[in-house]
């Protein structure tokens, strides 16, 4: 009589289970032992998981794929820093190609800072073309938040080294002469727009993180600007930098005062 495999060892074996079908998991079914089947209720847990992330991700490609079946290059566009009271708004636009294949890749305020890390090199991979679009503080000043985004989303289109003939952009129009589906909440519902999430809000997090060993004292590397307790008390202590928005209200108290 053959000895069953210890659970260790199978878990091991059944690691790259990929399929409800894999003849396998018959075997581990017939299997008595408690660990058994409790392995097999994992595994079944992660296929459903598996599958339901795949579902999601071709449900994020349905206005890629409307649009590449006319034959359009489409760009994604997103935008990350509008809120902060330091650092630049941060824009990415991002060009897949249609054989993108990173499931993961969702609104990037539904990611981890771990996850978003992993995929940020990957979607760099994969991509046609990406682009990094800024606007400083100092812009932000001059002429609002919401207008040096549109600045900055309009560096980020014309710095692809490929030029796009359709946008998807997250609830904003770009002053650019080409055609725009704006979608409300859009990192959740395209592909290229969640990937261009990532990248901005991954880019951004670095330079944010440069910048809080330029300017310690605020905790920028944790904050990424944002008017976090620990922030403002380093606004009162230390005073404004030159990456502070001078026109947000809790900085304007600190110039006023």
């Amino acid at each position: 009589m053959t000895k069953a495999p210890s659970l260790a060892q199978l878990k091991v074996d059944l690691a790259d289970v990929t399929s409800l079908q894999d003849p396998r998991l018959a075997s581990l079914a017939a299997d008595s032992r408690k660990g058994a089947q409790l392995l097999l209720t994992q595994i079944k847990r992660r296929l459903a998981k598996a599958k339901a992330a795949e579902q999601a991700f071709q449900h994020r490609l349905h206005y890629e794929r409307s649009f590449w079946q006319q034959g359009k290059l489409v760009a994604g566009i997103d935008e990350v820093g509008r809120g902060p009271l330091a650092g630049p708004v941060v824009t990415s636009a991002v060009i897949l190609p249609e054989s993108f294949d990173i499931p993961l890749v969702n609104d990037s305020k539904q990611l981890t800072p771990k996850e978003r890390e992993r995929l940020y090199p990957l979607i760099l991979a994969q991509a046609t073309a990406v682009s990094i679009g800024i606007g400083s503080p100092q812009l932000i000043d001059q002429i609002n938040i919401y207008q040096a985004t549109r600045v900055a989303m309009q560096r980020a289109v014309m710095g692809l080294g490929v030029a796009p003939n359709q946008l998807i952009v997250d609830a904003m129009q770009i002053p650019v002469d080409l055609p725009q589906t704006r979608l409300i909440k859009g990192d959740a519902k395209s592909a290229s727009v969640a990937a261009a999430s990532i990248v901005a809000k991954v880019y951004r997090d670095h330079l944010m993180a440069t910048y809080d060993q330029l300017y310690p004292g605020y905790g920028f590397a944790q904050n990424a600007g944002y008017g976090t307790a620990e922030h403002l008390a380093g606004l009162a202590d230390r005073g404004v930098t030159p990456i502070h928005r001078k026109t947000f209200s809790p900085v304007q108290k600190i110039i006023n005062a």
